[in-house]
């Protein structure tokens, strides 16, 4: 699932090429907005909030939309093809004179009255890329549950948001800490600051490094990497997943580096 910098690094791409220009034609490939035009609005802004996508029109209104898996804005100048996907796959269509947003697969797609917007974000705890970011609240809000796993209460969005299972797998090895430490036991500021850090490091490109390597396959250091050895000591990376269905992840992590508690 895209996490909290690739939802940032769409939404900036959508507002600079969709934001202040009117939309001269739209087509929504869902039930539910199949009859709404929302041609001759002007695309105010687009922003995000933890995973989510808010398109803030004029008129007071804001498309939601949410990655999940699989889902995926893509921008197209006129008379350009679109590579992604095929047709049936395109959920929505937003024209404007100079670009076209074709959003594929996207598993949630709804309108809202933007004033309404804590409707469908508002359950959402503090986003780590926001400029406002409330550090105590979201210290607070992992430190509410001190038996949770600490794998667990970072993944839960109403905790903090936008940290998914890369960065939380990477700042559990980094900090030491095994999958299955207790929230109450570990370092919350240490853990949030390095969550935090690493994402707005990632922000100016595409791929999620951890290492300082952006190569392909030398990215992590235990995300994705089971039954390698551990780049630090050479023990080999195990998995397991963790969390109860259907919100369980795969984790993986280095038994000598993050020892069991």
């Amino acid at each position: 699932m895209p996490e909290g910098d690739t939802v940032w690094r769409a939404c900036k791409r959508l507002d600079q090429a969709l934001g202040g220009h009117e939309l001269i034609e739209t087509d929504f490939r869902v039930p539910t907005l199949a009859t709404t035009d929302l041609s001759g609005r002007t695309m105010l802004e687009v922003v995000a909030k933890g995973k989510h996508l808010l398109m803030r029109l004029s008129g007071g209104l804001t498309i939601h939309s949410h990655f999940r898996m699989d889902g995926s804005w893509h921008l197209y100048r006129p008379g350009e093809s679109w590579k992604g996907g095929p047709d049936h796959q395109v959920r929505a269509v937003l024209r404007t004179a100079d670009w076209t947003a074709v959003g594929y697969r996207l598993p949630v797609l709804e309108l809202v009255a933007t004033e309404q917007e804590d409707t469908v974000v508002g359950h959402l705890g503090p986003d780590l890329l926001s400029p406002d970011f409330d550090r105590e609240l979201a210290l607070a809000n992992l430190a509410a549950e001190p038996e949770r796993t600490i794998s667990e209460a970072l993944l839960d969005q109403r905790n903090l948001a936008g940290i998914g299972n890369f960065y939380r797998t990477e700042v559990c090895f980094l900090l030491g800490l095994h999958p299955w430490r207790t929230a109450g036991s570990v370092d919350l500021a240490a853990t949030v600051d390095l969550s935090r850090r690493l994402m707005k490091a990632n922000l100016r490109h595409a791929a999620q490094v951890t290492t300082g390597v952006d190569r392909p396959g030398q990215r992590s250091y235990a995300f994705e990497r089971p039954g390698k050895p551990c780049r630090r000591c050479r023990t080999t990376i195990r998995t397991a997943p963790i969390g109860e269905p259907p919100r369980e992840r795969v984790s993986y992590w280095c038994p000598t580096c993050q020892p069991e508690p």
